[in-house]
């Protein structure tokens, strides 16, 4: 228990409050083991950043949840293959295999899954490399891809012996027929399948950009499928690698249960994305449907269930004529009345003001409040809100944020303000507002 807490106690210092950590620590350790995570690692993350992974699942294990690692080897694959002078050309994103490039590659797997067992039991966690006996297959096209094998059965056996065993699982994407034959298998679809028969709690893929990028080159921190899936195919920066990823995670998801999501991070940001609300990568799950509220619409709004919402968010009464004395200009809730944002008109009728921000403590990490957000400022390009300096999701606000200014117990925010005297109206309004909490 002691060292349990110390790593606890060192994530702290790192990465966020003692509060998000021992409520994520309690959800993940309330599934059962073979069911908190599968990690997908590339093989480029083993190539250039074997220390981060391994520090990062040793803290896992350190805490007590042992993921199932599943692990690829392009990289390694293509240089081996290169120096073989054995040629191997894709198909619809697989790899043609002959017999003798499916030797090498049982070869490169096997020194790949090693390397990361030592990296981690020199860091003191027990590792255990699974070859085979996991993928039941069969060969997919022999004539154009030869031994490239498509998943048709997952064994678990291997797996829940290794984690009864207090070993960290460590998987090879190779399949085997019925009869024996060795199969290549894309280490992608070998990680879905995986996730298909065990139905993890998270989904895990770590690369080297740390999250799915958008046309700025920014991490996306969250994607509600239900609500973002439509409007992100149809933007023109989305690559067709990024596209193809994305409509894999979709299927993946409809397979699964609701309370599955999968997150694409680094390794050296795994603990930042697993513990803490903001994250370190791209959340994604299937979500739930964000309603826009605005004119006549109001009067659809249970104001019962959403002062309930605000009221249990801030831990303090809204004042008793709130509803009636603000001019809501949109408000955005969720169908689960479990996150808010409510947009006022306070004088500027051109830049709405950001009366509401709410995420219930339940909610907090499921990516429901970014992809509000990302919805809200899809819709308005210029906004403005304050804070009181003691807001715990202040360093979240500064990173949405285009600029701020504190003030007192105040702090204001905005995005989208052009010149000075727009962002001093807006400050001097933010600042002039009463309260309406209690």
């Amino acid at each position: 228990m002691k060292k349990t807490q110390d790593v606890i106690s060192r994530l702290l210092r790192n990465i966020g409050t003692r509060s998000e950590v021992e409520q994520y620590l309690k959800l993940y350790s309330s599934v059962e083991s073979k069911r908190f995570a599968v990690i997908k690692v590339g093989g480029a993350v083993l190539s250039r950043d074997l220390d981060s992974l391994a520090s990062s699942l040793t803290f896992l294990t350190n805490v007590g949840l042992y993921p199932i690692v599943i692990h690829g080897a392009g990289p390694q694959l293509d240089e081996a293959l290169k120096a073989a002078e054995i040629e191997t050309p894709r198909f619809d994103g697989l790899r043609a295999t002959s017999p003798a490039a499916l030797e090498i590659a049982r070869r490169v797997f096997q020194r790949e899954s090693l390397r990361m067992c030592e990296a981690l039991e020199e860091m003191g966690t027990r590792a255990r490399p699974i070859a085979s006996g996991v993928f039941e297959a069969e060969v997919v096209d022999a004539e154009r891809l030869g031994l490239v094998g498509r998943v048709t059965k997952v064994h678990l056996d291997a797996i829940e012996s290794s984690l009864r065993a207090g070993h960290l699982p460590i998987l090879a994407s190779l399949g085997e027929t019925p009869g024996g034959q060795i199969l290549n298998v894309n280490a992608d679809v070998a990680a879905r399948a995986l996730a298909l028969g065990i139905e993890p709690f998270k989904i895990i893929f770590l690369t080297e950009t740390g999250g799915l990028l958008d046309g700025d080159g920014q991490v996306l921190s969250a994607i509600n499928l239900v609500e973002d899936y439509g409007p992100l195919m149809e933007q023109p920066w989305l690559n067709g690698g990024m596209r193809l990823k994305i409509e894999e995670i979709k299927q993946l998801l409809d397979g699964l249960p609701h309370s599955s999501s999968v997150s694409i991070t680094s390794p050296d940001h795994l603990a930042r994305e697993l513990f803490t609300h903001k994250g370190s990568g791209t959340l994604i799950r299937q979500g739930e449907r964000v309603e826009l509220l605005e004119g006549d619409a109001f009067t659809g709004i249970d104001q019962s269930r959403l002062r309930g919402l605000l009221e249990d968010c801030f831990q303090r009464k809204l004042t008793d004529n709130y509803f009636d004395k603000k001019r809501f200009f949109r408000v955005y809730l969720a169908d689960s009345y479990r996150a808010t944002a409510i947009l006022t008109q306070e004088g500027r009728r051109e830049i709405p003001y950001l009366d509401k921000f709410a995420v219930t403590q339940e909610a907090q990490g499921a990516g429901i409040g970014g992809s509000i957000w990302q919805r809200m400022k899809r819709d308005n390009p210029k906004l403005f809100w304050r804070s009181r300096a003691e807001n715990p999701i202040n360093g979240w606000y500064f990173d949405q944020a285009e600029g701020s200014h504190k003030s007192g117990r105040w702090t204001v925010f905005w995005y989208g303000l052009e010149g000075f005297p727009e962002i001093r109206a807006c400050v001097e309004k933010a600042l002039s507002l009463p309260p309406t909490l209690s």
